[in-house]
This record gives structure tokens, C-alpha cells and sequence, in this order.
């Protein structure tokens, strides 16, 4: 494993970070899940992220009880808010009400006393910037939240957070956490060049986008009976991706992951980490031996020219419109 900073914080992560968003609590059952968590643990992984809406607050819970009794300091902890967690009006948004119970809760279904990164998992229109950033600021100065991120954020929106923060004195943005792999590259037209100038990183889910960059799913034949396709807790989030356009060009990977010895998994998890303003590749797991596979892709450089046929390879379907800046697919 290496690790990197993230963003231009002093906080260093692993540069494969263990994400549970559709499996722990609900695609895998708990041992399975406390399985994959050990097999991140003995990979060197030391950055796990979650959120309080995964699974309806399970996954916060199981994640919790599989890093029972590892010591605290060793890790890093990442959790969100904003998607409703409950029946009312205030269980939803990024109010200051809403922050700070969502908050404790998350607390105490993690087993901890802090979170290392607290992000704002969208963005909430219908709430001031200035409460958003002050009530996140109070549970930094409490000592109960380490740093502040977001999630799938548009530049203008962080460009704002950041305004707000600086002219108020309160602590700034170090993260966003934004679907990014080598099919779905909008952050890279106004998201990267404005977080690479304000020194915040980037946490990418989905380098392998659902599976599909494995290059299990082929055009013209039905999904593999076991997938994430065939599942119901996972199947809605990746739909998008089957299309036998996208498959096809999906297979003309396999001889470049092959010329650089990798599997075509571990090829879709070093392409993210090329990019210098990607502070992590979050990675998902329902088996301990995807964490032993997906983290041999860590340290790992890919030639200009690999880059360069990995793009000509995949040629039109490649989504790069920043328009499109948050997915439809994916609630992550």
C-alpha cells in the first residue's frame, strides 16, 4: 500500500480506500463484510468511508463493529450527511439541526468519538452556504469532526463553500468525493482544475464503475448470475454501464491490462490514481479476495502511451460532459 495526503491537508490516507456503500448491511451479510474489512486491515488500508444513509444507518453499524478493537489512531474514518435518514421534515438536508444529529448518530453507530472526515454528501439548495459551513465548523472546534468534505459537488458550489469559509474564518473544504473512472470523466473539465488550485482531493468511488470495468459483463450475453447486475440492492446503479456499445469497448482493454501485467480491475484502479489530484480510489467488496486484487493496483505508474490507447480504446463512450457533473446513477 502508499499512502498520499489528502488534498493539501496534513492528513495522510491510503491511496485505496475501503467504501461499503451497497454492500455492508445489505448485499453482504455481516461476517462477510467484517471479512473484507480484515483483508483491508492486512492490506495496509487504513481509510474507510461510509455514510449515514447506506443501508438505512446499517452499514455505519457494521463497519463500526468490524473495527472494534483496532486501535483508533490507526485509521481514518469517513462518513456523510444530507439524504434522508428519516420520516421528517429536518431528517434530510444540510441544516445545522439536521448536521448535528446526523451527526451524533453516526458517532454512535461508528463506536467512536470522531470522524476524521465528515462530508456534506450533496448539495442542499434549500439551505444558506454560511449554516452549512458554520455548523460543520462548530463539530470541527467540538473536536467531534477532524476535517470537512463533500461529495459530487459542482465547481461552483465548492468555489462558494470555500468563499464563505474563508470570509468567515471557519474551516475549509479538503475533499470531494465525486464518481470518477475511466468511462465517467466530467470532474476533469471544471471540478479538478479548481480543487488542484484550492488544494482539495479527490476520493473517487467507482473507479471500476460497478463492475463493469472488470470486463465480466460482455455484449449480447446476460450478467453473471452472481453480480452486482443480477442484484437488487445494486442492479439500478449500474444499468447505464451495459449498453453493448460501452461493453464492447470495454473488452478492448483486456490486451492493454494484459501488456501491463494487470487484471483489467487493477488497470481500471491505477488509471484513477494517475491523476495527482485524486487522493484515493474507493473500492467496494462482497469477497476478501476483490480487497487482495483491487489493492494491487496501488503504487502502480502507467506509461503516457498506455493513457493515450487506454482513451483510443474506449473512444466515444466516455462521458466528459461537466454538465453532467453528478450521475444519474448513482446515490452513493
Amino acid at each position: 500500500m502508499e499512502y498520499r495526503h489528502l488534498g493539501k491537508s496534513g492528513l495522510v490516507i491510503s491511496e485505496i480506500a475501503y467504501g461499503n456503500w451497497v454492500t455492508h448491511g445489505s448485499q453482504v451479510e455481516e461476517q462477510a463484510a467484517a471479512e473484507c474489512v480484515r483483508a483491508a486491515l492486512d492490506e495496509g488500508i487504513t481509510t474507510f468511508d461510509t455514510a449515514d444513509v447506506y443501508a438505512g444507518g446499517r452499514a455505519e453499524e457494521v463497519l463500526g463493529r468490524a473495527l472494534h478493537g483496532v486501535r483508533r489512531e490507526s485509521l481514518e474514518i469517513f462518513t456523510k450527511v444530507y439524504w434522508p435518514v428519516g420520516e421528517g421534515r429536518n431528517d434530510r438536508g444540510l441544516s445545522r439541526k439536521h448536521i448535528m444529529e446526523s451527526a451524533h448518530a453516526s458517532l454512535r453507530r461508528l463506536q467512536t468519538d470522531y470522524i476524521d472526515l465528515y462530508q456534506a454528501h450533496r448539495y442542499d439548495a434549500e439551505t444558506p452556504i454560511e449554516e452549512t459551513m458554520r455548523a460543520f465548523d462548530d463539530l470541527v472546534r467540538a473536536g467531534k469532526v477532524l476535517y470537512v468534505g463533500v461529495s459530487e459537488w459542482r465547481a461552483e458550489q465548492i468555489a462558494a463553500a470555500l468563499k464563505v469559509a474563508d470570509e468567515l474564518g471557519l474551516d475549509r473544504i479538503v475533499s470531494n468525493q465525486p464518481q470518477y473512472n475511466m468511462l465517467w470523466r466530467v470532474i476533469e473539465a471544471e471540478v479538478v482544475p479548481l480543487c488542484e488550485k484550492e488544494g482539495i482531493g479527490q476520493l473517487v468511488f467507482s473507479p471500476i464503475a460497478q463492475g463493469v470495468l472488470t470486463g465480466k459483463y460482455t455484449p449480447g450475453a446476460a450478467p453473471p448470475e452472481d453480480s452486482r447486475a443480477t442484484d437488487p440492492s445494486g442492479s439500478n446503479f449500474i444499468k447505464r454501464w451495459l449498453e453493448d456499445e460501452t461493453l464492447e469497448a470495454v473488452q478492448q482493454l483486456k490486451p492493454l491490462a494484459a501488456e501491463a501485467g494487470l487484471s483489467l480491475a487493477q488497470l481500471a484502479v491505477a488509471w484513477v490514481l494517475q491523476n495527482p489530484n485524486v487522493s484515493a480510489a474507493l473500492i467496494g467488496a462482497t469477497r476478501p479476495q476483490q480487497v487482495r486484487e483491487n489493492v494491487k493496483a496501488a503504487g502502480v505508474r502507467l506509461e503516457p502511451g498506455l493513457m493515450s490507447r487506454i482513451d483510443e480504446a474506449l473512444g466515444q463512450v466516455i462521458v466528459r460532459d461537466p454538465a453532467r457533473t453528478v450521475s444519474p446513477l448513482s446515490r452513493p
